[in-house]
């Protein structure tokens, strides 16, 4: 087991106050941990003094800053165009890291065709446990957690469906490999599962650790953002988004069926029109969701690899059928 260099990544917009509040707990655990690291901000256009923050208070740290305000998946990638180490940390700016946070997840990386890991999000006051592992399930043809679950043996190995775009650590030669976040899902929701689908198809494994904890500030970064239909519209489009570009053939086209008579219509006969807006950005977005497949489907020949989201499903359910292990829903 080989201690790894780690690119910390951080997208931050209008964060200022959750910089000085957490930033100095990730340098000490990641100056306690003995590797070799670099931190990278994005910030994305911040209203607030971040910048400024950053520049008087942390002169080493790596600062980029986007010339206009483009959301999560775009923020990030800028951040892994530039970063250098073995691994890269992605790490929300309201996620406070706990001492050792980093040392049960090195072994990991020994295995070849591992993509990344993530560990325990617990709350900021208690060890209420807001995420786990994950376990996927098709509801008709429509992909979603099941349940998530954990286990307190530290000696199996146990997969997850994708990596929380909260702190996941990842190879950072397959993450250029794939091109980063799928910024057609910006600025927010689902591209951390889209990158988790498009790793998972590769043959690569997403891996989940409860003895590494963080804890998270729920909805510290998202509450800066516009109204909460407005929020519920693009989680909606963003779900249709990942949905189109990873199913195919036939099973595609009954999606497209189902979202249309279990999705739209009952929504729009309920009055919530918002719903619309999603539904039209699905087909607005057809040449760069096609182009999403294509991306997919080379990258797949390169790999040798034929995994489907079924294939993926069906793997990660038979990895838990015989483990005890502790469930709970989402």
């Amino acid at each position: 087991m080989n201690k790894k260099s780690v690119s910390v990544i951080i997208p931050n917009y209008n964060g200022r106050h959750l910089l000085e509040e957490y930033l100095p707990i990730t340098v000490a655990v990641a100056e306690q941990a003995g590797m070799a690291y670099e931190i990278i901000v994005v910030d994305d256009y911040s209203k607030d003094d971040s910048i400024e923050f950053i520049t008087k208070n942390y002169p080493k740290i790596k600062l980029i800053a986007n010339p206009e305000n483009r959301g999560f998946s775009f923020t990030c990638n800028r951040g892994i165009e530039v970063a250098q180490y073995d691994v890269v940390l992605l790490l929300n700016s309201d996620v406070k890291l706990t001492t050792g946070y980093f040392e049960a997840q090195w072994k990991y990386f020994d295995k070849p065709d591992t993509f990344g890991v993530m560990g325990r999000i617990i709350d900021m006051d208690g060890d209420g446990i807001q995420d786990a592992a994950r376990i996927p399930k098709f509801n008709g043809l429509k992909l979603k957690t099941d349940y998530f679950y954990y286990n307190q043996n530290n000696t199996d190995w146990y997969y997850t469906f994708y990596l929380s775009g909260a702190n996941a650590l990842v190879d950072t030669v397959k993450l250029k490999e794939l091109g980063g976040f799928n910024e057609l899902f910006s600025p927010f929701y689902c591209e951390d599962i889209e990158l988790g689908l498009r790793a998972w198809r590769m043959g690569w494994k997403c891996y989940y650790e409860h003895q590494s904890v963080c804890r998270h500030q729920l909805s510290a970064s998202t509450k800066n953002y516009s109204t909460a239909r407005w929020v519920k519209g693009v989680y909606y489009r963003n779900r249709f988004y990942f949905h189109a570009i990873h199913l195919n053939g036939l099973a595609s086209f009954a999606w497209y069926c189902q979202v249309t008579l279990i999705d739209l219509l009952p929504k729009l006969l309920a009055g919530q029109w918002w719903i619309w807006n999603s539904y039209r950005a699905l087909f607005k977005s057809g040449a760069a969701i096609k182009e999403s497949k294509k991306d997919i489907s080379r990258l797949m020949e390169k790999h040798n690899s034929v995994i489907s989201l079924f294939d993926m499903v069906r793997m990660i359910r038979a990895s838990v059928a015989e483990k005890e292990i502790t469930r709970f829903k989402p």
